[in-house]
């Protein structure tokens, strides 16, 4: 018997019926659409500054070579929705890939070459560590995004090291100076070489308290949030000690571990500023008139409106715009874990479209 389902005459046909429906139907202008399955799965879901387009380049796909192609032939049927915007198709896209998750979607379409996160996990042991995305995490803390994932992986090891803190793989179990029940049961963890030099207090291992360690990491996390200058001010006296001892070797050392911290440092100044500078009304012109207002605040979307053609509308956007701005909230650097997308999509628009940002986020302070 021939096995080729995906190109026999019932699937051709199908194929057809859709790009007949396209061909009749869709129209040049942004939109979102979206692949089903005969049994009503979302197989795929996809955004195009020109609907019509988009869609009949499908038809014209290489089977089996394609990506297209074999999306098409999976598909049982195609809907599509209309938006105001190139904007609007992009934040709806992303929206509905995050509620569907379709298989045939590349994970939230990341450019994984650029953007990385340091994550704080959440153990009782918290470890700070680069992330390219969330992946299913909705509780660990995300600090982000930064550009040069290897730069940011050097520095990170040395606010490691300056602070003892572990980089262990996740499920590594902890056993605390604290908790000697445990330590009874599993004896001090042999192998760890940042334990045996001194660059990590070994929760693992017994070396420390869960308080000393915890201490520790708020430590780490007021330095990311430029609350504080610690490690840095300890490290710099030590090098300047160690070159006053000539112990040049142990002081250039020290030097490039301050050196990466400082860098690190400077871009989290850097990521807040930028943050800080995306957050104003985008006003876009629409589609045949569907002009839109867009408040973003610290490079999400808060809210959306269409642009207002009366006083009464204006003071609507003006109220949101004051609920979202509210001066007494407290912001501490970090990113949700479910809010990364969006992020990095505004980001990634506005750094495509410079022009389009307002004055007063390229010169915010």
């Amino acid at each position: 018997m021939s096995r080729r389902p995906r190109t026999d005459a019932a699937i051709e046909a199908r194929v057809e019926a859709l790009a007949a429906q396209v061909r009749a139907e869709a129209v040049e202008r942004p939109g979102v659409y979206r692949m089903h399955t005969a049994d009503g799965e979302v197989l795929y879901v996809g955004k195009a500054k020109k609907l019509r387009t988009r869609l009949l380049s499908y038809f014209r796909a290489e089977w089996p070579k394609e990506k297209g192609a074999r999306i098409i032939r999976e598909a049982a049927t195609l809907t599509w929705e209309y938006v105001p915007t190139e904007f609007a198709a992009l934040l709806h896209e992303l929206r509905l890939i995050k509620r569907f998750r379709p298989r045939m979607n590349v994970a939230m379409k990341r450019d994984a070459r650029h953007f990385a996160f340091v994550r704080l996990s959440h153990t009782n042991a918290p470890r700070f560590h680069v992330v390219r995305s969330p992946g299913a995490d909705e509780r660990g803390v995300f600090y982000g995004p930064f550009i040069g994932a290897l730069r940011l992986e050097e520095a990170l090891r040395a606010l490691n090291d300056a602070l003892g803190l572990r980089d262990c793989r996740l499920d590594q179990r902890m056993h605390f100076a604290d908790q000697p029940e445990l330590l009874t049961l599993a004896p001090r963890t042999p192998g760890c070489i940042r334990h045996e030099i001194g660059t990590c207090l070994g929760p693992c291992a017994g070396g420390t308290t869960e308080s000393r360690y915890h201490t520790r990491v708020v430590l780490a996390r007021d330095f990311l949030e430029g609350r504080s200058e610690h490690p840095l001010t300890p490290l710099r006296a030590e090098m300047e000690e160690a070159s006053a001892a000539l112990a040049y070797e142990r002081a250039a050392a020290l030097r490039d571990r301050l050196q990466r911290l400082e860098g690190l440092r400077d871009q989290f100044r850097r990521l807040r500023f930028a943050v800080e500078a995306l957050s104003f009304p985008y006003h876009l012109s629409g589609h045949g008139g569907e002009d839109r207002v867009y408040l973003i605040h610290r490079g999400r979307v808060r809210g959306e409106f269409a642009a207002p053609r009366s006083a009464t509308e204006q003071s609507a956007i003006d109220a949101a715009w004051a609920r979202i701005t509210d001066p007494t909230a407290v912001h501490d650097g970090t990113v949700p874990a479910h809010e990364i997308d969006e992020l990095q999509l505004v980001s990634a628009w506005f750094a495509k479209h410079p022009q389009q940002l307002p004055e007063i986020a390229s010169t915010a302070a």
